[in-house]
């Protein structure tokens, strides 16, 4: 929680035991938390309003612990337009008489890039993009205020499978898809501390937390009290949640991500005070692009199986190459193969 506290033994008796070690906080409600921290700071602490100093140097003096004529020198030197490129130079380029520290690190940290890529980096590669086909699940961290609804941080959230192709396909390559399965299956649901909320926006959304329900209910399971509630009546401040603890969020019918609540805060003037671009993604894997295996140039648009023309299995093809080694001219099927239409992870870099 952003801000210092003035309240003494007091404050730390209205704040709550939430803290277990090594595991997650007991549960709380993130109106009443917020609520308790804002009435134990002080306004100031609150106020993302920035006094101005009446004398600069004189606040950089007592900031430093220097004299005002040292005060008045750094103003000078490091002011942001001292700090602002001339636009002559090329910025790819760093000078080998470069007097700036942060550059003469950042060649170094360049040249050790390039000394320790190894030869299995392809192997690690394949290995990686397995992984997170297997898992669809790509690591994203986003920043939500408490005042948004559930439904914004819903849409926030990006997968792999919401790309994935839905409708009938032809067999000539260069046919386009009709939609993608965020079109086709809207429904999704967030899971808290025994409460569905279900995503009912669009008439066709399912309540996908129904099965769940009733299988709990059939039979003494040890899940009781299991609700049901519509996500777009919740924001995060009305939920019930425990820090660090694992949730879920659940789409495309049977595609699972485990929802983790890792820190509530005060907003202070280091974040993103834009309410506009929240919920705000500040963090995501990297995937790397899978290239087509002819031309090594261009991203992978068809996937093939049981490939008589292929090397291996799977083999992966830009819509070029796959085209001109799968059909002749006349658009007829040139040995045995089965393909699909694919969706490369690293559409999400």
């Amino acid at each position: 929680m952003a801000g210092s506290c003035s309240g003494g033994a007091r404050c730390r008796n209205n704040m709550p035991e939430y803290e277990t070690t090594d595991l997650n906080t007991q549960v709380l409600h993130v109106r009443s938390f917020g609520a308790l921290w804002k009435a134990n700071l002080r306004e100031e602490d609150l106020s993302l309003e920035q006094a101005v100093p009446a004398d600069e140097d004189a606040a950089v003096a007592e900031d430093f612990h220097c004299t005002p004529e040292i005060a008045a020198e750094l103003r000078a030197v490091c002011r942001i337009d001292a700090l602002k490129s001339s636009g002559k130079e090329d910025t790819e380029v760093i000078p080998e008489d470069t007097s700036l520290i942060t550059l003469r690190v950042r060649q170094k940290a360049l040249e050790r890039r390039e000394e320790t890529i190894t030869v299995d980096r392809a192997c690690r590669q394949e290995t990686f993009i397995y992984e997170m086909h297997k898992l669809r699940k790509p690591y994203q961290t986003v920043l939500v205020l408490g005042s948004q609804k559930l439904t914004e941080l819903r849409d926030s959230i990006s997968c792999v499978s919401d790309l994935q192709i839905g409708g009938e396909f032809s067999s000539q390559p260069d046919q386009a898809p009709e939609n993608i399965s965020k079109d086709l299956y809207k429904s999704a649901f967030f899971y808290f501390e025994g409460i569905f909320y279900n995503d009912r926006r669009n008439p066709e959304c399912r309540d996908l937390s129904r099965t769940i329900i009733e299988w709990a209910e059939s039979r003494d399971r040890g899940y009781e009290n299991l609700q049901a509630a519509i996500m777009e009546d919740y924001t995060f401040n009305d939920l019930n949640i425990k820090i660090g603890f694992p949730y879920l969020y659940c789409h495309q019918g049977d595609c699972e991500h485990i929802v983790i609540i890792t820190d509530i805060r005060l907003i202070h003037r280091d974040d993103c005070l834009d309410r506009s671009l929240y919920p705000l993604l500040t963090k995501k894997h990297w995937l790397w692009t899978k290239k087509c295996f002819v031309c090594k140039m261009y991203t992978a648009r068809w996937v093939t199986n049981d490939d008589s023309l292929a090397p291996q299995d799977p083999s992966f093809f830009c819509d070029v190459c796959f085209q001109m080694l799968h059909y002749d001219a006349d658009g007829n099927k040139l040995g045995e193969f089965l393909a699909y239409p694919y969706v490369d992870p690293g559409i999400f870099n």
